[in-house]
């Protein structure tokens, strides 16, 4: 079987980080060898830092997710910037917006998300995008920097077909979980069965969103194959060849090693 990449993991959260070694092994035995690990916060992106250090086989995404906005500092910006500088940090992220919860007022939001698109640009890294209930601003700020001249993630990705086709327009691909397992996914699955092969990159998300049939459990690297036969599944191609795409596409927009 080719080799999975597991494209966005949280493996520094209390749930994961305390059994790492057991569960990097179990990632292993199911062919998952490569991992980036995705930091939301100045804490995390620390942490993502150190296990890209520590472990030959997990690299660094370094951001700040939207419900952490409203706790961003000058000094955190630049010492974001320091981090992005790092051998194996691979991408700016988990940036973006997310208007369910509205833990950050809407414009810190935006701007802090603004802020780290334009980080991006200026060290050459791609960016791991988070999404939820604000596609519309979203897209409207993505489109000020398109197409994203290193492209970048839409994770977790839940929305339309529709909505996909301009994320490709504007340089992202697309990344799908576990949550294209689930019965009652029926955008997402059509989103998966949509999307051309070549610009689409596997993910966990672990701790959350465990696929089925794990589904509220804690989610784990090793439970990628999952992901990428219900994938192959919807597609109507050989799981070996879906694989195969997703990672050449994860290491060519991460510039991971071969």
């Amino acid at each position: 079987m080719p080799e999975l990449i597991d494209t966005h993991v949280h493996l520094d959260d209390a749930r994961l980080i305390k059994d790492l070694d057991l569960i990097l092994a179990r990632a292993r035995e199911k062919g998952v060898t490569k991992m980036i690990n995705i930091g939301h916060d100045m804490e995390s992106s620390r942490s993502s830092v150190h296990l890209a250090r520590t472990y030959g086989n997990i690299w660094a995404a370094v951001g700040i997710h939207p419900h952490s906005a409203r706790d961003a500092r000058e000094a955190d910006f630049h010492l974001l910037e320091e981090l992005a500088r790092e051998d194996k940090v691979v991408a700016i992220g988990e940036i973006g917006l997310d208007y369910h919860y509205d833990f950050s007022p809407r414009p810190v939001q935006r701007e802090v998300f603004q802020r780290q698109l334009e980080m991006s640009i200026r060290l050459g890294l791609p960016v791991v995008i988070h999404q939820r209930e604000a596609v519309r601003d979203t897209l409207d700020i993505l489109q000020e920097y398109a197409p994203l001249p290193y492209g970048g993630v839409m994770h977790c990705f839940s929305g339309t077909v529709d909505i996909m086709e301009q994320c490709l327009e504007l340089g992202l691909v697309i990344g799908l979980g576990g949550t294209v397992t689930f019965k009652n996914a029926r955008e997402t699955k059509a989103v998966a069965a949509a999307v051309p092969l070549d610009k689409l990159v596997l993910e966990t998300d672990c701790p959350y969103l465990a696929p089925h049939p794990f589904r509220g459990k804690v989610n784990q690297p090793g439970y990628l194959p999952l992901v990428a036969a219900e994938i192959a599944r919807l597609k109507g191609v050989p799981l070996d060849r879906l694989i195969a795409a997703c990672a050449a596409t994860a290491r060519n927009l991460f510039q991971l090693p071969a």
